[in-house]
Formats: C-alpha cells, sequence, structure tokens
C-alpha cells in the first residue's frame, strides 16, 4: 500500500504531500478522475466555513436565515460524498488493521481485492439503484425546504447524492484494477470474474431495468408502474424449499456469458 511520502526539511519540520499525488505513476485514468473532481469540490470546505459564520453572525444579530442553514448542509454533504470517492483512490479511509499489518504484501493485495469488489463495490451499486429512484421521486415532485425560507429545489442535492455513487463506483474499481495488475495481467475477463458479485449486480440491474422498460412500453395506456412490478418476469421460481425470482436466474446465466465473451474477446486479441 502507498504510504503518505514525507520530506524532512533542515529545521526538522515536516510536510507531508498531498495523498492524491502519492503514486501517481501508477494510478490510471479513473484515478486521476477522481482526484481532479475531489480537488475541485474541495473549495466546498472554505465555502462551507465561511456559510456557517455568517450565519451565526447573522443570527446574533437577529436576521437568521433558513436558507443559509439548509446552504450548509447541501455543501456538507456534497463534501463529504465526494470524500469518501476520494479516500478510497488514496487509501486514505480509516482501516482497522489489527491483523492486515501482518499480512504478506500479496495476502494484502488478495485482501483489498475482495473488500472492494465482493464487499464494497456491491453496496455502491445497490445505493446508486436505491437513490436513482429516489431522485427521480424528488425531481417528479419538484421538492424543496421544509421551511418557506429555506433552500428550494432539493432535487438538486438528491441527484448529486446518486451521481455520487457513480463517483465512488468509478473510484473501487479503478482502484481494484490496480491492484488487480500487481498480481495478474487484468484482462478484462479476469477483472469481471474476481469481481464477480459487482459484475453480476451490475449484470442483474441491466437485466431488471430492461424487462421492466420492455413491459411498460409495451402495456396499455394507463398501466401503472406497481402493475408493470407484477408482471409474470418478475416472479418467483421454486426450487425445493427455495424460491428464485427469473430476472436473477437469467442474471446468473448472463453474467457467465458476458465473462465468457469476454475471454473469447481476450484471446481472439491475443491470437
Amino acid at each position: 500500500m502507498d504510504k503518505p511520502e514525507e520530506v524532512i526539511s533542515a529545521d526538522g519540520s515536516v510536510a507531508i504531500t498531498d495523498p492524491g499525488a502519492i503514486g501517481r505513476e501508477r494510478q490510471n485514468a479513473g484515478d486521476r478522475f477522481v482526484v481532479r473532481i475531489s480537488n475541485l469540490v474541495a473549495w466546498l470546505f472554505p465555502i462551507l466555513m465561511i456559510a456557517i459564520c455568517s450565519q451565526v453572525i447573522l443570527r446574533g444579530a437577529g436576521m437568521n436565515q433558513a436558507w443559509l442553514d439548509d446552504f450548509q448542509w447541501w455543501l456538507y454533504g456534497a463534501a463529504v460524498l465526494v470524500g469518501i470517492a476520494y479516500a478510497v483512490t488514496t487509501d486514505s479511509h480509516v482501516r482497522v488493521d489489527i491483523l492486515y499489518e501482518g499480512f504478506s504484501e500479496g495476502k494484502k493485495l488478495r485482501t483489498n481485492i475482495f473488500a472492494l469488489v465482493w464487499l464494497f463495490l456491491p453496496f455502491i451499486i445497490l445505493c446508486w439503484d436505491v437513490t436513482f429512484h429516489y431522485t427521480l421521486s424528488s425531481i417528479q415532485a419538484d421538492e424543496g425546504s421544509d421551511s418557506p425560507n429555506g433552500l428550494h429545489n432539493l432535487w438538486i442535492l438528491k441527484t448529486f447524492i446518486n451521481l455520487s455513487f457513480i463517483l465512488m463506483g468509478i473510484a473501487a474499481w479503478s482502484l481494484y484494477i490496480r491492484f488487480l495488475s500487481r498480481l495478474t495481467r487484468p484482462v478484462l475477463w479476469k477483472q469481471l470474474l474476481f469481481a464477480f458479485p459487482s459484475t453480476m449486480f451490475l449484470v442483474n440491474l441491466a437485466v431488471y431495468y430492461a424487462i421492466w422498460w420492455a413491459i411498460w412500453l409495451g402495456s396499455p395506456e394507463g398501466t401503472t408502474p406497481r402493475e408493470v412490478g407484477r408482471h409474470v418476469f418478475f416472479d418467483e421460481a421454486e426450487f425445493g424449499n427455495y424460491d428464485i425470482k427469473y430476472t436473477i436466474m437469467i442474471t446468473l446465466i448472463l453474467t457467465f456469458v458476458v465473462i465468457g465473451a469476454a475471454r473469447l474477446f481476450s484471446r481472439n486479441r491475443t491470437a
């Protein structure tokens, strides 16, 4: 793992470099994209400090501004969400390393890969899916602040929340490729196979939405989203004591097909 580079000056003081610049020669395009976006969004913090100080002064003068309270939460929420992606890319997040520090370099890499694409990235994909509907509902309702004098158009913040999970996904996948390249040549089929749960989650989203929209567009006028969700395609099949949704079975088959197609494509390119 990359450690912060320290420079000791003549007077004995220690300067620590920007985490985003550490190991830059090993970073890929996804890593650099996350760092650039994060460095830009970092300017929200001084703006947040100005907003907080302004509100304190105005409130003390009896001129409380409800919209300024909302604005602070908007800025803080946006900066923290992007900060998660930055922390993943720069490995500057908090790590409980009671066991990790004693691992060999190879075991550390495998542990990081497992944590990224078997645990963290599926969670990010799930969060994106949930907040996608959350965002659409907010846009359709033109959601605003609970306070009449608050900051309205709340759908802007909720849209940003949804987009931030895409940035986190880019950060996790880019770091995963960086780790994988230290173990093996990270061709596409290996990326997809070793990140099987993440690959399956993405295929499942594609399958679900493709079927949902196909049914919706082919249904009579006046069909509600709830009626679409009750279509036979979204039913479950019984396998002994277990019930498995048809969409999951389709997803499992297609996931192996996608990985197999990527393997064939890789072999044809190297032939």
